[in-house]
């Protein structure tokens, strides 16, 4: 069966990317451009893929493949955050038909690069464990069901559930760099859902004190950047601003019942 126009136009297609590249953690960055086929429905990981079956650059020469990482392939788990064409964003979900080209790829710079594309978002999960951003139970036995929600705090709270720490929120975030120690507007959103929580409640006032330490909800600047990145729509600035106040409420009745 003769190719139609359309199948012959689109094998003539290129997509041409320029990847910043690392060698390991203690190597300088470097650009490296590439051009691989074009096919139809494409995403950023398709066109790495590419890369990773032919590793020749652009000038044609032989190269190593490209590192980076992904899981879920559905913007859920967020390992596969990068910054492409200047936005953090999952390079699962950004299709080549939907970005300038040439396609600008970088590492999230606000993490430690362990190798191209690949970095070390520990420092996110230290700050999960700093709030205690988890429903603590005595895991020995069965509990049976746990405390109802109303219908209308299950809605919000379902929403601020939908974080992935996918890093986009911090690597937007102005505050979050290497002269200070802001821990970014996810954790603070994680905070507000679990002292919401019927039983992660019982913690709240020790994830108040840790936003109130050093790296807490005071170096937030108030960018708003967060909001405009986040994959998932999440309310992140609402978050930060209803913490802000019980935080505020929290230390003024603490210093009332000394």
């Amino acid at each position: 069966m003769a190719a139609t126009e359309k199948q012959l136009e689109q094998a003539k297609r290129t997509v041409r990317l320029i990847i910043e590249r690392q060698k390991d953690a203690n190597s300088e960055p470097y650009e490296e451009e590439f051009v691989v086929p074009y096919r139809a429905g494409m995403n950023v990981i398709a066109a790495l893929m590419e890369i990773q079956r032919n590793p020749v650059n652009a000038r044609g020469d032989a190269t190593a493949p490209v590192t980076w990482e992904s899981n879920c392939l559905e913007e859920v788990c967020g390992a596969c955050t990068m910054v492409i064409n200047g936005k953090p964003r999952q390079s699962c979900s950004a299709l080549i038909d939907q970005l300038d080209q040439p396609i600008r790829i970088k590492p999230m710079r606000t993490f430690p690069v362990m190798r191209d594309l690949v970095v070390d978002r520990s420092r996110m999960f230290a700050a999960l464990k700093k709030v205690k951003a988890w429903i603590p139970i005595d895991g020995t036995y069965d509990l049976g069901p746990g405390p109802r929600m109303a219908e209308a705090e299950r809605q919000w709270a379902y929403e601020l559930s939908k974080c992935f720490t996918c890093g986009a929120c911090v690597e937007a975030c102005p505050n979050v760099n290497e002269k200070q120690s802001f821990m970014g507007p996810f954790v603070i959103s994680q905070a507000r859902l679990f002292n919401t929580h019927p039983t992660g409640a019982m913690h709240k006032a020790d994830r108040f004190e840790a936003l109130m330490d050093e790296g807490g909800i005071h170096e937030c600047g108030n960018a708003q950047n967060c909001v405009q990145v986040c994959p998932k729509g999440i309310p992140l600035t609402t978050s930060i601003a209803a913490m802000n106040r019980d935080i505020n409420w929290f230390s003024l009745t603490r210093w009332l019942n000394r």
